[in-house]
This record gives structure tokens, sequence and C-alpha cells, in this order.
């Protein structure tokens, strides 16, 4: 098969499997979790990981497990557009497959949508080489590429079934009450739990990325944020023991870690552009006073 024809069987199959996805919108009712008749709040996909023998076609199942195989070994399979030591995997936990871990399930079907930070509806190839700029203090893939088409593959996979603009059951990360972290504090737990993976000059080991200096994520990325890296610590650190740390101490280790130095980035003034940074944003923008 030529390759311009290879390309034409690439692009309807994926054409399909979207499709397969936006069919979701049109779940059997015991699928979706029913919200109160008096209720705002609209009601929760269940989670689901979809299998690979949903997908009925060899071209898109060799793109979706190629997308998976980015998410997976993102610094080795993409080392022009990652400057970080770092993969996507390393906070989307098991390739993004796993409830309450950051999953990319579900995510193809929540997208576009309005994202505070860069003032405008985003695609989801928007917020995708957000995370490359910024958690992998990289650059952004093309958009049209080869690479950015395999990673899209890969999630509208894993959204396969679920209805569209539906929040979902596990998403993100458990919420937690905001407290005060302590970066003294925040050492002596760092030196006790963290390094033994993170190493004790937080520059990562064999089991676990670096967490500061030029080879971890950037001031602009999201966990650079303290009350995100704590609800981060707090369900999923140590990766050996999850939940040994309370809350206190999740944020004491989060203020630590973001407290030591890391990349800057370029353009942060302009987060948040319509205002209402989040209070622990690390920067002022020109939208807000100096701090």
């Amino acid at each position: 098969m030529t390759a311009s024809r290879l390309s034409r069987v690439a692009l309807v199959a994926f054409v399909v499997l979207v499709a397969a996805c936006r069919e979701g919108a049109r779940m059997p009712q015991d699928s979706v979790a029913t919200a109160k008749p008096d209720s705002a709040v609209p009601a929760k996909a269940a989670f689901r990981v979809p299998q690979e023998s949903e997908i009925k076609d060899s071209v898109t199942l060799a793109s979706v497990r190629r997308g998976r195989a980015l998410i997976h070994s993102t610094k080795d399979s993409l080392p022009d557009h990652v400057r970080a030591s770092l993969t996507c995997a390393n906070c989307h936990i098991e390739d993004g497959t796993v409830a309450d871990a950051m999953p990319l399930v579900g995510t193809y079907a929540r997208f576009p949508q309005y994202r505070g930070r860069s003032g405008k509806v985003d695609v989801l190839q928007d917020r995708i080489n957000d995370c490359f700029k910024r958690s992998m203090n990289g650059k952004a893939l093309p958009i049209e590429g080869r690479d950015m088409r395999d990673i899209m593959a890969y999630l509208a996979f894993l959204s396969i079934g679920f209805p569209v603009g539906v929040e979902m059951q596990g998403q993100g990360v458990p919420s937690l009450a905001s407290l005060k972290g302590d970066t003294v504090r925040g050492r002596e737990v760092f030196s006790t739990t963290c390094v033994a993976c993170h190493g004790a000059d937080g520059q990562g080991t064999a089991a676990a990325p670096p967490l500061w200096g030029s080879r971890s994520y950037n001031i602009g990325a999201g966990m650079a944020r303290v009350n995100s890296a704590a609800r981060f610590i707090h369900k999923l650190m140590p990766r050996d023991r999850p939940g040994i740390l309370t809350a206190q101490q999740a944020y004491d280790v989060a203020a630590y870690v973001n407290s030591r130095p890391r990349p800057d980035f370029a353009g942060k003034e302009n987060d948040w552009p319509l205002g209402s940074p989040p209070p622990d944003v690390a920067y002022p923008t020109k939208a807000t006073p100096s701090r």
C-alpha cells in the first residue's frame, strides 16, 4: 500500500473512532449517574477504561498504540519536544488509565472547553501542547503531525462510550482542604519519605523523575502550584505506599518542592488574561497587581 493510500485509510479510521466516541452521548440511562431532580450539578459518567477489542481496524489500533507509547515514554520518544526528564505518565498514572490519578480517560469527550489560564476556549490539541511547553518544559507538537494525531487517537480511544461534555467519576485528583505548607517541615518529610525515589537532591533516579532543577517541570506547569501538587502527593505519593502522608504533610512537601529552583516559563505573565488567577500561582500576571 502506498504512503498516500495508507494516510487516507488512517484518516478514515480515525474519523470512525471519533464517531464512536461521540456516539457515547447516547449511552444507556443506567451507564450514567443520575442527578437529583432539584440539583444543578450534572450527572457524572461512570469511570471505564475501554478495551482494545473495541477498535475494529488495524490502522487505528496501530495509531492508538503508538499514542499510548508516546504518553508512556515521552522524553525518549520525542526528545526534540521535551527538555525535562519527564513523561506524561509520571502524572497521568499508568498511561492515564487510573481513576483519581489524573486519568486521560474521557478527556476527548470533554473538549473543547474554556480554560481560565488561557482565557479562551481550548481544543484538546491546545491542552496537550500546553503540557509539552510547561510540564515537559519543551515545545509544542505540530498540530497536523503524526505525533499529535497518534496521541489524539489514544485519547479518543480512551473516550469511547463517554457522553460528550459530561464530567466523569474519578476525574482529576480528589480535592483537599487548602492548608498552608511549611518548607522546613516539608524538607524533613521529603528526606524521610521521598528521597528513595527522587534522590536527596530532588534530581530523580531510575525510579522517579526530578522534582526541581533544569530537568524538571517549569514554573508555568500546573504541578508548580502548591495546591495542585499537594492533592497529587496526598493521593498518590509515595508510589509504593500511597496515602501514608497527612494532608498537612502533603502541603508541606508541596511547598518545599515548589520552593526549589526550576526553569522559567516565557510569557507566564500573560496567564489568566481575564484576571482571577488561583491564589497559589507563584508569579504575577498582567491582569493582577504585582505581589
